[in-house]
């Protein structure tokens, strides 16, 4: 177990990347053990009935596997038999085997620690190869591949099923293109008309569905478009009053942009584990000593977002999603 653990921090610190932006070191260190938390911060699990749906919804993690340890610990102290944690774009910072390769260890040191279901939604930064330009048609079905293996899917649109709640996955289909450029994200009609058929399939008046992209359709940022096709989007979800919209890419604070409902639908953010982003009035400050992310638990109709502090173990919020 000693060598394990050795050859994983070698791994890890081996593809630590550097950020575009500038990375700043952080106190979080890697666990060896997985420990229960006590008090109010924990779920008492013996409350929640065998149909309530419990997940996490994590985004940008850009690689950091210290910071996705320390979720994923602290995540099991919350509740240690979540159904299902999500993780919502720019796993990586770069689309790099050894990038994909540190998480995998780190799924393999957590496994007793993590839900049987983990969901790998794709994000820009998927897409990336900074010792490159912009990427050619090649290059992107290049990087899907590393993502397809990754991933475990066939196409970065999918779905599935848990506990009878419907769970949907939409995904840009090219990245860091001339024509697209390094953020957005660009869905196909084709994409669209699947979505279209998912949220129709088995609809259930007021129940919840749950939808996940990377890129936002709102933020704080001003002027900031995530989606090239957002109104399209947007009118398609909107027919649906049910949804929940989990999207990630923008990294700003829990406390500043959360759960927005009555949209028509409702668009959660997820924060970021990398680092947070704090909006200003004449820019941005990036806070690379945070590490936010989400838990939901869905009891009938009901669904109740939390957002989680995972450097100080406490919770940001917390908002309940009425059923319809």
């Amino acid at each position: 177990m000693i060598i394990f653990f050795m050859v994983v921090a070698g791994v890890i610190s081996s593809v630590i990347y550097i950020n575009r932006a500038g990375s700043k070191s952080n106190n979080v260190s890697l666990k060896a053990p997985v420990t229960k938390e006590t008090g109010s911060n924990t779920v008492n699990t013996k409350e929640l009935k065998d149909d309530t749906l419990t997940f996490s919804v994590l985004g940008d993690i850009h690689g950091n596997a210290l910071k996705l340890d320390n979720a994923i610990c602290d995540l099991y102290s919350v509740n240690n038999n979540m159904d299902a944690m999500i993780l919502n774009g720019d796993n990586v910072d770069q689309g790099l085997k050894t990038q994909y390769a540190a998480l995998n260890l780190i799924f393999l040191k957590d496994v007793n620690a993590l839900p049987k279901t983990i969901i790998k939604n794709i994000g820009n930064h998927d897409y990336f190869d900074y010792a490159r330009g912009y990427n050619s048609p090649e290059d992107v079905q290049n990087f899907k591949n590393l993502y397809f293996n990754f991933s475990g899917e066939k196409e970065v649109y999918h779905d599935r099923w848990i506990k009878g709640y419907h769970l949907i996955s939409l995904g840009s289909e090219s990245g860091n293109t001339k024509d697209l450029g390094n953020v957005n994200a660009s869905l196909s009609d084709k994409q669209l008309n699947w979505l279209k058929g998912k949220l129709g399939e088995n609809h259930q008046k007021g129940k919840p569905i749950f939808v996940f992209l990377h890129q936002h359709l709102c933020t704080s940022i001003k002027g900031w478009i995530g989606v090239v096709q957002s109104n399209k989007l947007n009118k398609i979800l909107s027919q649906y009053p049910e949804v929940i919209l989990f999207t990630s890419h923008t990294h700003v604070l829990l406390n500043v942009d959360n759960v927005k409902q009555n949209q028509p639908f409702t668009i959660a953010n997820t924060g970021g584990i990398h680092y947070a982003i704090q909006p200003g009035e004449f820019g941005i400050t990036r806070l690379y000593d945070e590490s936010q992310g989400l838990y939901v638990e869905v009891k009938g109709n009901k669904t109740i977002i939390k957002g989680r502090d995972f450097i100080r173990k406490s919770w940001i919020f917390s908002k309940e999603v009425p059923g319809t």
